[in-house]
C-alpha cells in the first residue's frame, strides 16, 4: 500500500527573498517518490496569496507549479483544501495541474478510519471580523470583480491584507493561541459525535498529534503545523500516522 503526504501552511510569497524557500519546498516535494507515495494533501495556505485570472498566472510561482505538474504526470494524486490565503483556487490548479480542490472540507478514508480534513480558518467563534471577511471575499461577485485589478496591484493588496492577518491573529505561543485552542475543541466535537475517527487541520502553525477519548475507542486529532517555520508534515503509511517536525518553529503568527 502506498503512502500519503499531508502538509499545510507553506505560505509561498512572490518576493525575491522567498526564492530560496521556493527551492527548498521543491526539494521537499521530491523527497517523496511516486513509487512510494500516491497522494499529496495540502491542508491550505500553500500560497500566501493565490488568485486566478482568466489568462494570467503569477510568474514567481512557476518553478513550484512546474514541480506539481511533474508530480501529476508521475501519477501523484494532488489535493488542496482551501485556506484563508488561497481560497480563490480554481480552474488553473484544477484543470491544468490536476489538483482536486476542496473549498471547505475533505472527507477521506485512511484504511478503515474515517478522516475529516479542514484548513481551520473561521472555526474560532471569537474571530468575528475574519468570519465576516471570509463570507465577503468568497462572494462570487467579489471574486469576479477582483479580476478588474491589475495582477501586480492585486499582489500588493494581498500582501498588505496578509500582514494585517498576521498582526491580528499572531500569538507568541501558537500552541496555546486562540486558533490552536479552537481547532482542538472543534476536532474533539467531531470525534465525540462520531462524525470521523481522525480530524486533520492546519492553520494554527502548531504541530500536534493527540488522542481524543470517546465511547467505543479514542479518535485522533492531528494538526500538521506548518511547513513555513516548523517544516512539519504528516505521513500516512497505510496503517498509522507519523508526524515529522524538522524546523525550528519560530513564532510566525501566519494563521
Amino acid at each position: 500500500m502506498k503512502k500519503t503526504l499531508i502538509f499545510s501552511d507553506v505560505h509561498l510569497k512572490v518576493i525575491p527573498e522567498d526564492k530560496s524557500r521556493h527551492r527548498e519546498f521543491i526539494e521537499f516535494l521530491h523527497r517523496f517518490p511516486p513509487g512510494e507515495f500516491d497522494r499529496f494533501i495540502c491542508l491550505g495556505d500553500l500560497f500566501d496569496f493565490w488568485y486566478e485570472y482568466k489568462s494570467v498566472i503569477f510568474s514567481d510561482f512557476f518553478d513550484v507549479l512546474r514541480a506539481f505538474a511533474d508530480l501529476r504526470d508521475a501519477g501523484i494524486e494532488l489535493h488542496l483544501i482551501c485556506g484563508n490565503h488561497d481560497f480563490w483556487a480554481g480552474r488553473f490548479l484544477r484543470d491544468d495541474l490536476g489538483f482536486q480542490i476542496h473549498p471547505n472540507v475533505m472527507e477521506h478514508a485512511f484504511g478503515d478510519r474515517r478522516g475529516h480534513l479542514v484548513h481551520g480558518d473561521g472555526i474560532n467563534p471569537e474571530d468575528r471580523s475574519y468570519r465576516a471577511y471570509k463570507k465577503f471575499a468568497r462572494n462570487p461577485f467579489v471574486m469576479s470583480a477582483f479580476r478588474c485589478i491589475h495582477p501586480d496591484w492585486a499582489m500588493g493588496i494581498a500582501r498588505a491584507v496578509s500582514h494585517s492577518s498576521r498582526t491580528m491573529l499572531g500569538s507568541k505561543n501558537p500552541y496555546t493561541g486562540p486558533e490552536a485552542v479552537s481547532l482542538r475543541r472543534y476536532a474533539t466535537g467531531v470525534i465525540e459525535r462520531d462524525e470521523a475517527d481522525v480530524v486533520l487541520c492546519g492553520h494554527a502553525h502548531a504541530p500536534v498529534v493527540e488522542e481524543i477519548p470517546r465511547e467505543g475507542g479514542a479518535g485522533l486529532y492531528i494538526n500538521t503545523g506548518d511547513w513555513l517555520a516548523h517544516r512539519s508534515h504528516t505521513i500516512w503509511d497505510g496503517e498509522r500516522f507519523e508526524q515529522f517536525v524538522e524546523g525550528p518553529g519560530v513564532d510566525v503568527g501566519d494563521a
